[in-house]
């Protein structure tokens, strides 16, 4: 940021200034706190880890803008998904390239070719973290990936972008993203070459309004999911957690399955603020149980049957596992609805503590025979933070996803079983 008598300086003589003015705007040292600048000393990688809203997107975006002026090119932009780099990180978002352009250095973007374009020649091309082959080959002198804790391969995506990190005398990587425990950001911690700058939601209370910021402060301070998903802190094991993150084994390529099933946990409502409506693809193959997919979200009933529907079909499952609680013949009706030729079980009922129906399943995982194609960033996060006999109210949020999960692999590794309604 730039000092403070020298930045009110500019600012008085833009008043009579609109040309000065506009440049002003877009001047981002103007504007930036400390941590969103690059980092004084040489590096390879800048890893800005922070809370949700503290700003890392808008970093990103105005050091691409940067990087670009200076002429660095080919660019890459890495995100989760095709969607993410595209809404997020291109085209969108407040914090998007295209929103923080200046008009005068705006970039042509061609979604067709993935790419921008500068009006100086330099290009920046789109990738999407979920297919880590796409960056086997290409060169790039610069590269902006955006919520690497949450790719489904990160350590996938790192080394392909790495070996093709060879254009120019300083190439660099500038990595913005909601931290997880994961071997690939605690090894870029670790990383002499890597500046690792970590800021927190409350760091930007300036640009976020006062309503938001009240309610994370009363549902998240002083709760471990706050530190991470606020504080940008790692949180490694959490003493009393149904799962230990070293026992999720992780593999690219399943082998092929003897069984697979789709496990749903139904919203009683897809409102903003209510609980997601968990959805978990699972399958076994010898002893072994392998979480496949996790589509999980907020949706409308329309919305998550289409979805589990479309997944029995494309799984080849032979079963939809449901959830019976939230509605009973409403979810069969539902499902019937989108499919009426699907195999369900819609007889499975929570009627027991969740860390009660999950402990066989937590037992396959202690013993080696828990896999997860990919990295399923959120249903972990849950299987890690939820505490052995806690209750929703204890927690103050409700695990969708682990509940899909362990409906899935109750069927598929403990077969068939019979327990008394008792209400949680």
């Amino acid at each position: 940021m730039l000092p403070l008598e020298e930045g009110k300086e500019l600012l008085r003589a833009a008043e009579s200034d609109p040309d000065l003015a506009l440049q002003l705007e877009y001047f981002w040292p103007l504007w930036a706190r400390d941590e969103q600048l690059p980092p004084e000393r040489r590096w390879h990688v800048w890893l800005l880890r922070s809370g949700r809203g503290a700003g890392k997107n808008r970093t990103g975006a105005e050091w691409v803008i940067d990087c670009a002026g200076q002429g660095c090119t080919p660019i890459a932009l890495v995100g989760e998904t095709k969607a993410d780099v595209r809404d997020t990180m291109i085209e969108l978002a407040d914090s998007s390239i295209l929103k923080r352009s200046p008009p005068w250095f705006m970039p042509v973007y061609e979604p067709s070719k993935r790419r921008l374009v500068w009006p100086n020649g330099a290009v920046a091309i789109a990738y999407s973290g979920d297919e880590p082959g796409q960056l086997r080959g290409p060169q790039h002198a610069k590269a902006w990936v955006d919520e690497l804790a949450k790719f489904m391969y990160p350590a996938k995506v790192m080394d392909n972008l790495e070996m093709g990190l060879r254009v120019g005398d300083n190439p660099q990587i500038l990595i913005t993203s909601t931290p997880r425990p994961i071997k690939v950001i605690k090894d870029l911690i670790a990383d002499p070459d890597c500046v690792d700058v970590r800021t927190s939601t409350f760091a930007n209370t300036a640009n976020l309004p006062p309503k938001f910021l009240e309610r994370l402060r009363k549902k998240y301070e002083g709760t471990t999911l706050g530190r991470q998903e606020l504080y940008g802190e790692i949180i490694d094991e959490i003493p009393g957690a149904l799962w230990q993150r070293t026992t999720i084994k992780h593999c690219d390529h399943p082998p092929e399955m003897d069984r697979i099933v789709v496990g749903v946990d139904p919203a009683a409502s897809s409102e903003e603020g209510s609980d997601e409506t968990g959805i978990v693809v699972a399958g076994k193959c010898g002893e072994d149980f392998y979480v496949l997919e996790d589509l999980s979200g907020r949706y409308t009933p329309n919305e998550w049957a289409g979805l589990t529907v479309g997944a029995y079909h494309r799984w080849h499952a032979d079963l939809i596992v449901a959830e019976k609680n939230n509605g009973g013949e409403m979810v069969l009706n539902t499902i019937r609805q989108v499919d009426p030729e699907v195999t369900i079980k819609p007889d499975v009922w929570a009627s027991q503590g969740k860390s009660i129906r999950a402990e066989p399943i937590v037992t396959i995982y202690e013993q080696g025979r828990g896999y997860h194609v990919g990295a399923w960033a959120t249903l972990e996060d849950q299987m890690c933070t939820w505490l052995k006999g806690a209750t929703v109210k204890q927690m103050g949020w409700s695990p969708d996803r682990m509940d899909a999960m362990v409906w899935a692999a109750t069927e598929l590794m403990l077969g068939p079983q019979t327990l008394e309604p008792m209400w949680v």
